[in-house]
């Protein structure tokens, strides 16, 4: 039964979000990634490749006498790709088979150079992720070379067993490059996981429609979903679609992602409305350097030093109730925090007493830094910390005088939970074993932008 209803809230996730706003994430792999792909695919084809040939059928005048032939080694010396606009890939193979063919009395080896031609088309599969899959496939053949060392062989022979290899090769190497591709939509099919961000939250990632494709890129726009305790976090105004500008970021990059202001907007109210951006201060009373505590209030409001003669502790009690405010300018990222601050103290019976409460305002600076596929954020306070005092169980309260001892208790335990939170991060669109590398982040009008590079581990 919890297996079934763990299934329903998967396929619950992964269906559309209806009339929930969708912030715009687009993912833009640029022509460098092909290099890479290239690179780091060589192996896994060369190893796809080695097909099983079946024995050939010899005619020695009487009977046929099976031979077995065996591809002992495939070279790739050129493996390239490009895109093709408004499909897919293009790919060119260049490849060495070398052949063992076990006739009697020494066995034969042969190198058959290939030339396989393949496009694949990109397409939006049916739970919104990319999908691969090979449209055409071409190998053409040279004539094969006997190795040196090798016997001499008729021509008698040579002919047809070449003739029986490349029948065998044509049917088989387009099959298993097709199969390799299959094998790529298993990893691109992660790309829906759902990502925690925090306690009971999470982040989910999938394509809005199907991908735009150039003679220099492949685009992804992707929508953002997060979820709370399993319902998504809706914005109160419906977020326009996000549209990536053609020249941003870092040149030659990898791949180029771009997040909307309406994401960061989503993050902070999902933070909010989980409470985790909630905190109590408190102080240690027998410490040396602790200001939470009435005798330095009462410093400042005589009727805090009346009722208690005695130095207790004091606690403020942080909540956020208003939704943070990020803004976005060029080389500049903001948040705007109004958190409602509660100064209570401990009295003789160990029971809270409220003594007053203030309204804040508190201007970020916001700096964002990548680790591997997470991006992440530190704060520092930009300017005074503005404070307003909301209600008195202590009599008539000098803003003024109160203010900088507020500031002093309120500024670093903020920063540090502030920072301990964003440090967590929020992970980017990515698929199983793929990192970012050598990241930049850059700061637009109403959108950031993280230029990459990619790392494949297994």
């Amino acid at each position: 039964m919890a297996r079934a209803c763990r299934l329903g809230l998967l396929l619950a996730l992964l269906l559309p979000v209806a009339g929930t706003s969708l912030p715009g994430t687009v993912v833009r792999l640029n022509k460098a990634v092909l290099s890479y792909v290239s690179e780091i695919g060589k192996a896994p084809l060369q190893q796809a490749l080695q097909v099983t040939v079946p024995y050939f059928l010899d005619w020695n005048g009487e009977v046929h006498q099976p031979t077995r032939i065996q591809i002992s080694n495939v070279h790739v010396p050129q493996f390239n790709l490009k895109f093709i606009a408004d499909f897919g890939i293009r790919m060119l193979v260049a490849a060495n088979f070398t052949f063992k063919v076990f006739r009697v009395p020494a066995p034969l080896e042969l190198t058959l150079p290939v030339v396989l031609l393949a496009d694949a088309n990109v397409a939006q599969g049916s739970i919104r992720t990319p999908v691969v899959s090979l449209s055409a496939c071409f190998p053409l053949f040279n004539n094969a070379a006997v190795s040196e060392g090798s016997a001499s062989v008729a021509p008698g022979l040579l002919v047809p067993v070449q003739k029986h290899i490349k029948a065998v090769l044509r049917n088989k190497l387009c099959l298993s490059i097709s199969n390799l591709v299959q094998g790529l939509n298993v990893h691109l099919g992660t790309l829906i996981d759902l990502n925690p961000v925090g306690p009971e939250s999470q982040i989910r990632y999938s394509m809005i429609n199907v991908p735009n494709i150039t003679k220099d890129y492949i685009s992804l726009d992707i929508n953002a979903i997060l979820f709370l305790l399993g319902k998504p976090i809706v914005l109160p105004v419906e977020a326009p679609h996000f549209v990536l500008p053609a020249h941003v970021g870092a040149k030659g990059a990898m791949a180029t992602v771009g997040l909307s202001q309406d994401l960061f907007d989503s993050a902070l109210l999902l933070l909010q409305k989980a409470g985790a951006l909630n905190l109590d201060i408190t102080g240690q009373l027998k410490s040396e350097d602790n200001l939470l505590n009435t005798s330095m209030l009462g410093q400042l409001i005589p009727e805090v030093a009346r009722q208690f003669p005695e130095p207790m502790p004091v606690a403020l009690k942080v909540r956020l109730g208003a939704m943070p405010v990020a803004t976005l300018r060029t080389n500049n990222a903001t948040i705007q925090l109004r958190p409602f601050v509660e100064v209570h103290a401990v009295a003789s019976n160990s029971a809270f007493q409220s003594l007053f409460s203030f309204d804040v305002v508190v201007n970020l600076s916001l700096q964002l830094s990548m680790s591997r596929v997470k991006l992440q954020g530190t704060t520092s306070v930009l300017g005074d910390i503005q404070l307003t005092v909301a209600s008195s169980n202590v009599g008539f309260i000098d803003a003024n005088q109160v203010r900088p001892l507020m500031d002093t208790l309120f500024r670093k335990p903020l920063l540090d939970h502030l920072n301990a939170l964003l440090g967590m991060g929020i992970a980017l669109p990515s698929v199983v074993n793929l990192h970012y590398v050598n990241p930049e982040v850059f700061v637009y009008e109403g959108y950031v932008v993280i230029s990459s590079g990619l790392l494949y581990q297994r």
